[in-house]
Formats: structure tokens, C-alpha cells, sequence
């Protein structure tokens, strides 16, 4: 299959080859979160108390192996738009395949049309697998039809509150900025863990207190989301306490690009972190090649 991909396949992704390309897999106001998001790892590992706390546990774990979070795909939609796949279905069987063969944990994502959700319900069917099924923050009534759609594959329900900040699909298709009462009433549907993806400002805080749901999804969107300027990698620094008080676990994505990376997150109570950019690029540089060595990469001491 010859395809155009809209991956400008950099030797590192981080945000400076595909700067703005909306659609593409670029960010808003030059890649400004893109780039932080990545950036950020790095100045955290610098540090001095970073520094200190690492070489601590890592030496505490030594005989047994540092505990680190488990790593997940992250929801990723819109293969055609931002990829340049030729088709929602085919990028999901062929994303989902290589992901099982290299022994990720899956999830997939929401969007408009809804063959975005299907296709990847699909592909986890047939992969006999389970994945964290994240949903736009649509009207209730709209996101109770979604979770019975995916209900068979759903190992974690999850709401994308984030993605309320895509004007053109807000605007689109009636997206909400949900409530703690709204998200609790999702919450007791669920029958499953549930999840808020998209924590990323102090709001967003005042509404994981009210909630205290099962998972606390750190994420500004990979950068594609314009609400406020920063990253992840900061946001966990300097909120994690708080976060995990009123969650069950956290987990965050974000400008991942090395092993140390995970461990630092580690230090934070992180129990799973997502990739996104990278598979993608190694799905479509190296095909289900690409994803086992990326995700060994990442683990590679």
C-alpha cells in the first residue's frame, strides 16, 4: 500500500518537523506544548532533587528491578486526517496488530464521524483484546450509546475532556465542558474503571475533588488542544500530591521519548504511562516492526 504519510519521520520527535500542521500531527501557536511537553522530561531530570530521588530508588530497587508504570497506546483518531492512512479501518487493524504483538496495552479514542470509535472497536474484537476506551465529552445520552457500543472490549470507560477545547468539533457536534454532577452520573454507568483524560488545569483539579474518579489522565492533547501554555511532564510535578489523593491512579502522556522519562514519572505515583506520536511514526516508518522496537527502545536502560 503506498501512502503519503503526513510524518516528517524525524531522527527525534519533538515537535520541530511538522510545526503547525493542523491537520497532520502538529500542535497549535507553532507547537509550543508539542515542544514542552518534550522538553520538560529533560528539565525535570536536572533536577537536583529529581536527580537525588532517582539514584535513591533505583539504588532501593536494585535486587528486585525498579518499579516502573506499565506503558499504554494512547486514543489515537483521525488517521486520515492527521496520518494521511487512507482509511479509519485499516489503520486501526493494522495499529492494533502490532501493538498486541509487542505487548501494549491498548486503548482507542472517539471522534467525529463515528466510524472513528467503530473502527477501533472493531479492531480490538478482533484482536481478542481489551483496551481503555476514551469517549468525547458529548451529552450524556450520546456517551451512554458509545459505551454500549464498545462494551464488549472495554476494560476502562473513559471521558476525553480535553478534546471540549477542538473548536471546530465542539461547535461540531455538541461537544460539553462537563461537570463533577455530569461525569458522576457517567461515572455509575460506567460498570467499569473510570477515567478523566485531559487533566491539565487548575479547573480541571476542582473537578477531579468533586469526582474522585478511578483514573487521573494527565494529557494536554499531545499539544493539539489550545487551553493553556505548558506540559505534562511540569503539571505532574507540581500537582501530583493533590491528584493522587482524590484518584484511584494516575496516569499521563506527553512528550515521552526515553526510559528515563518512565522512571521519573515513577517517582510520582505514575501507574501507567501513553505513547502516541512515536508509534505512530514507527507504524508507519517500519510497520508492526516499528512498534516492538519503539516500545523496546523506550524500555531500554
Amino acid at each position: 500500500m503506498d501512502i503519503n504519510y503526513k510524518c516528517h519521520f524525524c531522527t527525534e520527535c519533538r515537535g520541530t518537523g511538522c510545526l503547525g500542521e493542523l491537520p497532520g500531527l502538529g500542535g497549535f501557536g507553532g507547537n509550543i506544548n508539542f515542544k514542552l511537553n518534550c522538553a520538560e522530561w529533560d528539565v525535570l531530570a536536572e533536577k537536583t532533587v529529581i536527580k537525588e530521588a532517582l539514584a535513591l530508588k533505583i539504588k532501593k530497587n536494585s535486587n528486585t528491578g525498579t518499579e516502573l508504570p506499565t506503558m499504554r497506546l494512547a486514543p489515537i483518531t483521525g488517521a486520515v486526517e492527521n496520518i494521511g492512512w487512507p482509511d479509519e479501518e485499516s489503520y486501526y487493524d493494522t495499529m492494533i496488530k502490532a501493538a498486541v504483538k509487542a505487548n501494549l496495552k491498548l486503548s482507542i479514542g472517539d471522534g467525529c464521524p463515528d466510524t472513528k470509535l467503530q473502527s477501533g472497536i472493531k479492531a480490538v474484537l478482533d484482536a481478542n483484546k481489551k483496551a481503555a476506551v476514551f469517549i468525547k465529552p458529548y451529552p450524556n445520552d450520546k456517551i451512554f450509546e458509545r459505551m454500549e457500543w464498545a462494551n464488549n472490549v472495554a476494560e476502562i470507560f473513559g471521558v476525553d475532556i480535553d478534546s471540549y477545547n477542538i473548536l471546530t468539533m465542539r461547535n461540531k457536534v455538541h461537544l460539553e465542558k462537563k461537570t463533577a454532577t455530569q461525569l458522576l452520573e457517567l461515572k455509575k454507568h460506567s460498570k467499569r474503571p473510570f477515567a478523566v483524560k485531559g487533566v491539565f488545569t487548575q479547573d480541571d483539579i476542582e473537578l477531579i475533588k468533586n469526582l474522585k474518579p478511578d483514573i487521573v489522565y494527565i494529557s494536554n492533547h499531545g499539544g493539539r488542544v489550545e487551553n493553556r501554555i505548558g506540559s505534562t511532564a511540569d503539571f505532574l510535578f507540581e500537582n501530583y500530591k493533590i491528584l493522587l489523593k482524590n484518584c484511584g491512579k494516575l496516569w499521563i502522556d506527553g512528550g515521552i521519548r526515553k526510559f528515563r522519562d518512565i522512571q521519573i514519572a515513577s517517582l510520582f505515583g505514575v501507574s501507567e504511562v501513553l505513547v502516541g506520536r512515536p508509534f505512530i511514526s514507527a507504524l508507519c516508518k517500519n510497520k508492526e516492526d516499528g512498534i516492538s522496537n519503539k516500545y523496546k527502545e523506550l524500555y531500554s536502560r
